[in-house]
């Protein structure tokens, strides 16, 4: 099981130990940096800025949010950043939900998200191949525009700059067993939220039968520390945030993944808490027991035994959101 490090968004500001972080993971034998995007900080001018003072770790996007950028903008920004690191870039891309596409982005959350996800991904894969101009008669990524509004004018094009790989990887976030299973039959990789390594069945049959190579690379919190409890506070207070605030009453992703892995009750207590706006209740509400068997917190023997579960099921990477050079230090001895 390959190590990655998660850098995740920034808050208030910059973080000031990201690249200390980025450079240790490297030193140590991490194989991935990653970083991510909500409203605020984007995921790949980060990356560039780890890129130019890294030489040989990879550099992934979990997630790049699709509304953020035409799928072709993407492509390019891929295609860029692949070349200024030599060949690093591990693309992951998801779709977020309705709060953050249409309130952030401005654009329609699609009536169909499987097949808005797959046009991404094409077109994507289309810029990265360069065999001819980009055309797809798509639903949501149509190529050129074919739309009333337009001018007609609009011609298939092929990328300028010659992408660095043709092959370079495609990873996407997602947390439906349709989306899952649409994840492995058209992506590189699948980057799960709230993995769980003793609830696999949550995701359905798509993980029966993985093909050879294929990307498992969840993202789980890492903290060396002596009280359980304590350390798992950081982790109640994501947990609390994205199921109570990352999406609406009646449509929250986050939420739905805890009520399938058997906290429905909690989700939704989550949930009124925090629309409430009484957030610090909400995250109090969190159970230990959700929050423990998604992360690796504690002493060192426990975080150890517990890692043997994670190495047992389709993982093939553990991006760890880890807040401390001692936490990657001894990731790395484990492991």
């Amino acid at each position: 099981m390959r190590l990655g490090l998660a850098l995740g968004y920034w808050g208030r500001g910059p973080a000031t130990d990201h690249l200390t972080l980025a450079r240790e993971a490297e030193r140590l034998g991490y194989d991935s940096v990653w970083t991510a995007e909500s409203w605020g900080s984007d995921a790949f001018t980060p990356l560039t800025w780890i890129a130019a003072r890294t030489s040989r770790i990879k550099l992934g996007t979990a997630v790049a949010q699709m509304a953020a950028r035409s799928p072709t903008t993407t492509a390019m920004h891929a295609l860029t950043l692949d070349h200024l690191s030599g060949g690093r870039v591990m693309l992951g891309l998801g779709l977020s939900g309705p709060q953050v596409v249409e309130g952030w982005y401005g654009r329609p959350f699609p009536s169909s998200p499987l097949t808005a996800t797959r046009e991404y991904v094409e077109v994507v894969r289309q810029v990265l191949r360069r065999e001819a101009p980009v055309e797809l008669d798509g639903r949501f990524h149509a190529l050129p525009h074919p739309g009333p509004d337009g001018t007609g004018l609009g011609k298939p094009l092929k990328s300028i700059t010659h992408p660095l790989r043709a092959d370079l990887p495609v990873l996407l976030g997602a947390e439906g067993p349709k989306n899952v299973a649409q994840t492995v039959r058209i992506a590189d990789g699948w980057l799960p939220l709230y993995w769980s390594p003793t609830r696999p069945e949550v995701y359905g049959a798509a993980l029966t039968d993985l093909r050879e190579g294929f990307v498992v690379a969840p993202t789980a919190r890492v903290k060396v520390c002596d009280d359980v409890a304590e350390g798992l506070l950081p982790v109640k207070a994501m947990l609390g945030f994205y199921i109570g605030g990352m999406g609406h009453a009646a449509r929250n992703f986050h939420a739905d993944l805890m009520a399938r892995m058997g906290y429905e009750e909690e989700a939704r207590r989550i949930q009124r808490l925090f629309l409430q706006g009484r957030r610090e209740e909400a995250v109090l509400a969190v159970p230990d027991a959700f929050a423990d068997e998604i992360s690796l917190v504690g002493p060192r023997e426990r975080i150890a035994e517990r890692l043997e579960l994670w190495r047992k099921g389709p993982v093939t990477d553990l991006l760890a959101l880890a807040p401390d050079p001692h936490t990657l230090r001894v990731l790395a001895e484990l492991n």
